[in-house]
């Protein structure tokens, strides 16, 4: 498998990287950020375990990295992601290794956001041969299959002449992630058949995109976005391997033709995990774990240093605060364990020490 160059990965060599991911049997984790602080713990956390990584953002996440300060969501929301995409790509070189640039869910609401990002994308291309990001997502998974793939089909050709490529949704995963989804049934007793997609609309997905460019699937195998209680959701990674199946003999293929990624990954059973790669996952998001580590990390810091958020200098005893207080100082502290959790991760998927970036 051919060596890349370190930085954000775009066309060909972001494709290379999905299938030395499925070749070797292993998957990057796709780490949602809201900052540049969460940012470079990503980019931190793949340099320290030699694995290559996917970094995205959801529309509240592009929103953040703008800074709420900024009226108008609908621009915050594009001009955001674009100052994430611009500090990813130059920070991510000096980490030495290949970052995925993504987006997160993407719903009939949130087309216009997509539209405007890639309106940027298709500026920088003409300017520099590169787009600002590797792929973008559209989750129409909640529309008729009809409108998802139709609308699918026309962002894809845009993608695919600069270089990117996308991510769709098929089926619907549980649970809500930054205000898109909601929930569904998953009592075993009568659980909603949306969590699980059939193979015959992989095929379809495959049969009227695969001539258009470079896409992947987010199918549903009962994944849930959040931690759930163990056993309230059954995953059956069993269903991405019927659909690779099914797919390879429609269209005479060898192997397995489909790049799944997995969504709702945080919480997940290891050995589930595990299944699903085997069955070509290259990708796990997970969130809601780095989200609970960056956090616990400051709270855990506050506990100790109680005293230095009620005063700059102690009335008892006179000792300065400062140097407690300073956000390099517990913000840093949020960065390492968001990180340790990730190096867990990378652990987790079979990625650790992959990295295919080179020189």
């Amino acid at each position: 498998m051919p060596s890349v160059k370190p930085g954000v990965v775009t066309g060909a060599a972001y494709r290379h990287l999905v299938a030395a991911c499925k070749q070797d049997g292993y998957a990057l984790p796709a780490v949602n950020i809201t900052s540049s602080s969460t940012l470079n713990a990503a980019l931190e956390a793949a340099a320290n375990a030699g694995s290559d990584i996917i970094i995205q953002l959801s529309n509240g996440g592009a929103q953040f990295f703008a800074g709420k300060g900024i009226k108008d969501a609908n621009a915050a929301r594009i001009i955001g992601a674009v100052s994430a995409a611009r500090h990813a790509q130059l920070m991510a070189e000096y980490y030495g290794v290949a970052v995925v640039l993504h987006t997160d869910h993407a719903n009939r609401k949130f087309v216009p956001w997509v539209d405007g990002m890639l309106s940027w994308g298709e500026k920088a291309y003409k300017e520099t041969g590169k787009p600002l990001f590797s792929s973008h997502m559209l989750d129409l998974s909640e529309e008729p299959l009809e409108d998802n793939l139709a609308t699918c089909e026309e962002f894809l050709k845009r993608l695919s002449a600069v270089d990117m490529s996308l991510e769709i949704e098929l089926g619907v995963t549980g649970g809500e992630e930054d205000g898109i989804g909601k929930e569904l049934d998953t009592s075993q007793d009568n659980i909603d058949p949306r969590l699980y997609t059939r193979p015959e609309e992989v095929e379809e997905a495959y049969r009227r995109l695969k001539p258009l460019g470079h896409f992947s699937v987010a199918a549903a195998f009962g994944n849930v976005h959040g931690v759930y209680k163990p056993g309230n959701v059954k995953l059956r990674p069993e269903i991405l391997l019927e659909s690779q199946k099914y797919v390879a003999e429609k269209h005479d293929l060898e192997g397995f033709p489909l790049d799944f990624v997995f969504h709702g990954g945080s919480g997940s059973e290891k050995e589930k995990i595990e299944e699903a790669v085997g069955y070509g996952v290259f990708k796990m998001n997970i969130d809601t774990d780095t989200q609970f580590a960056y956090a616990t990390a400051v709270g855990k810091y506050v506990e100790e240093n109680e005293r230095a958020f009620k005063y700059q200098v102690d009335p008892d005893n006179d000792t300065p605060y400062k140097k407690q207080y300073d956000p390099r100082v517990w913000v840093r502290e949020a960065e390492l364990s968001m990180a340790a959790r990730l190096e867990e991760a990378f652990k987790d998927l079979g990625a650790t020490g992959k990295s295919i970036a080179k020189g």
